[in-house]
């Protein structure tokens, strides 16, 4: 539960002040915490979204860390633009990985192209699917509600408990990333755009394309450690990379509004992983751009 106490109540450790959410975020999560604006509140507590209250909640888990991108990006995380070139694929192949996102079938469910293009459904902002390596698990889990929990056993969360799905994977490899998974992540739709906090113990590694600068020829992975959060999706910069006349952008799609996340394990260049569908566990966020 939240822990309200007076705003403006300051409290010194050593020979510095802190404000007390500061404070107690250096005692009892991240002793090399600064300031307050290396902080972000989650969208559950109280204090969430108030500019000046006279109380603020002072719950040091009530608050995540901002993840600062890396710049320049290390190595790792450079994806040359040639590897996600689309090509003709089976029914069976994912349909956001080493392809690019050719909007293949996967089976048992519908494309992510249909999904987005269902007339008359304008209620969820994004849809989920859970991926195990190159098979999707489940169908795909759409989001109506401002903040998605993704969170492995219950009862870990409110939201989408991937441990419930039907999963035939008997690879012991994701076998122990699942079980790594635990509380996830969380997921929060908000006024300067989307947010993910990792709720678990382990890393979690996102590429997104609003997460790049826009003129850039790669795309980077970035590694989000627990208890840190991200703004992983803008939708201005979203839009700003629709260009209308680019033949290659508009057969890209996913380009400006997908996600992706994996579990413990990263990808890319300096990874035996290149691309994300060799990851044991991994999410694929598709924003509706309506």
């Amino acid at each position: 539960p939240c822990l309200l106490l007076p705003a403006k109540a300051d409290s010194r450790l050593g020979q510095h002040w802190y404000p007390l959410p500061v404070l107690l975020c250096k005692v009892f999560r991240w002793p090399d915490l600064r300031h307050c604006s290396e902080v972000k509140r989650l969208c559950c507590c109280e204090s969430y979204g108030k500019a000046h209250p006279e109380l603020v909640c002072c719950n040091p888990h009530h608050l995540s860390r901002l993840c600062e991108l890396e710049s320049p990006p290390p190595p790792y995380s450079r994806y040359p633009m040639d590897f996600l070139k689309p090509t003709d694929c089976p029914d069976s192949v994912p349909s956001s990985t080493e392809t690019g996102g050719t909007n293949c079938l996967a089976p048992g469910g519908l494309s992510d192209s249909q999904v987005l293009q269902e007339p008359g459904d304008r209620s969820h902002w994004c849809v989920v699917a859970y991926w195990e390596e190159k098979t999707r698990v489940g169908r795909l889990y759409s989001v109506q509600e401002p903040s998605l929990d993704i969170f492995y056993d219950l009862p870990q969360g409110n939201g989408f408990c991937l441990g419930q799905l039907n999963s035939d994977n008997k690879s012991q490899l994701v076998q122990k990333v699942r079980s790594k998974i635990g509380y996830g992540i969380q997921l929060t739709k908000e006024v300067d755009g989307v947010w993910v906090y990792n709720r678990s113990s382990y890393p979690i590694f996102i590429k997104s394309a609003t997460l790049d600068n826009p003129d850039s020829r790669t795309l980077l992975v970035h590694k989000v450690f627990p208890g840190f959060s991200i703004k992983a999706f803008d939708y201005e910069k979203a839009y700003s990379l629709q260009r209308p006349n680019d033949h290659e952008f508009m057969q890209q799609p996913w380009t400006g509004f997908t996600v992706q996340i994996s579990f413990v394990k990263g990808w890319g260049q300096c990874y035996t992983r290149q691309f994300i569908s060799s990851c044991p566990c991994w999410l694929e966020v598709i924003f509706n751009n309506r």
